[in-house]
């Protein structure tokens, strides 16, 4: 699959946000080696630390479903942003620990704006269980 049909995924995902506080929706979806992709999209919540973003749920359903760090190829994520949309701290964090490190992270945006990262560029001072 190349990044261009995950990044269509993750638009087609978007489509199945609950974003109505904030009119943000954000799609995901996450590649595995089986070829098998998982996707997500923000649900939000009147009381804001309650919503769940796309990126973690594409991630949480391929857990879910057992798979594992191992299995994750790619990550795509697209929002309605001027540029390439960017995941959140929380998910950065959430990354740095349940998807591989050097593995390619799609930010896309509806205009067909495409940056490729990955998690060790999006968080390098990632706080890990090594810390505690």
């Amino acid at each position: 699959m190349t990044k261009e049909e995950l990044v269509a995924l993750a638009i087609e995902a978007r489509e199945r946000s609950y974003s109505p506080y904030s009119h943000f929706a954000v799609g995901a979806a996450l590649l595995c080696r089986d070829g098998s992709v998982y996707i997500g999209a923000n649900i939000e919540n009147a009381s804001y630390p309650l919503c769940m973003c796309a990126e973690r749920t594409a991630l949480y359903n391929a857990l879910l479903d057992g798979k594992a760090q191992e299995d994750f190829l790619a990550l795509a994520v697209v929002a309605d942003t001027e540029g390439p949309t960017s995941p959140c701290g929380a998910c950065r964090q959430v990354l740095s620990e349940l998807f591989p490190p050097e593995a390619p992270i799609y930010m896309a945006n509806l205009s067909g704006a495409l940056q490729e990262t990955c998690v060790h560029e999006l968080l390098p001072f990632a706080f890990d269980g090594e810390d505690l």
